[in-house]
């Protein structure tokens, strides 16, 4: 059986991971031992130099002027209708995300913005929450809170910058019981603006077993519209 371990250690080593078999890797470096016979130990030859390539989807922020409701990111126009996705907090951004065929949506409280609903059990939200912190540490403790859901959890943590933003795409599943379990893809933008940075994620799950519906989990994660305030 799987064990469920915190992934923090491991998204940074990895693009992908499953948190059930989470083996940290590190790379040393060989150190000569005393010659016997007391004479000086060999001179070593540095090999070349590490790349350490940071989280997966965490890129640097370079911070701009930003006009007033402007449009940050835009996908291209698709077909269908969208669902505007925005808080009480006026100082937070505002997502305009697709709805695919046979889902409803309808307003959220609080930090959830919308939900909505799909065939077979199918659901999905989306969150925007004011953080105070960077992206790494938002990400890591997102992904901490999906997998402490369940007694046993696995999650897949690739890069999935959203225009300049840093962004991160997680697959996985979590459950308690054979009979409760769930599929989740979620899409995490870390989002700043000229007053706060925010975490915003689109969250969408599925109950184990459930038929196939990659066109519209993509559709929701991937086609996103980002307004700043």
């Amino acid at each position: 059986m799987a064990v469920r371990r915190p992934v923090a250690a491991c998204a940074a080593l990895v693009a992908a991971v499953a948190v059930a078999a989470c083996v940290r890797v590190t790379e040393g470096v060989p150190v000569a031992g005393a010659p016997l016979n007391g004479s000086a130990a060999p001179s070593t030859i540095p090999g070349p130099p590490r790349f350490d390539p940071g989280p997966p989807g965490v890129v640097p922020t370079s911070r701009v002027a930003l006009p007033a409701g402007g449009v940050t990111c835009a996908p291209a126009p698709g077909p269908g209708t969208t669902v505007s996705a925005e808080v009480a907090d006026p100082k937070a951004p505002k997502l305009v995300v697709p709805v695919p065929a046979d889902w409803t949506s309808a307003t959220g409280s609080g930090d959830v913005a919308v939900t909505m609903d799909g065939p077979d059990g199918r659901t999905a939200s989306v969150t925007i929450a004011k953080t105070r912190l960077d992206a790494e540490e938002a990400f890591r403790a997102h992904t901490d809170r999906l997998v402490d859901k369940g007694a046993v959890s696995t999650v897949s943590i690739m890069p999935a910058e959203l225009c300049d933003y840093s962004g991160q795409k997680l697959v996985g599943a979590w459950s308690d019981t054979a009979a409760n379990s769930v599929e989740f893809t979620d899409r995490i933008v870390h989002v700043w603006t000229a007053a706060e940075n925010y975490l915003v994620a689109i969250h969408v799950e599925a109950p184990t077993g459930a038929r196939p519906d990659d066109a519209a989990t993509a559709m929701l994660t991937d086609d996103v519209e980002l307004h700043v305030p």
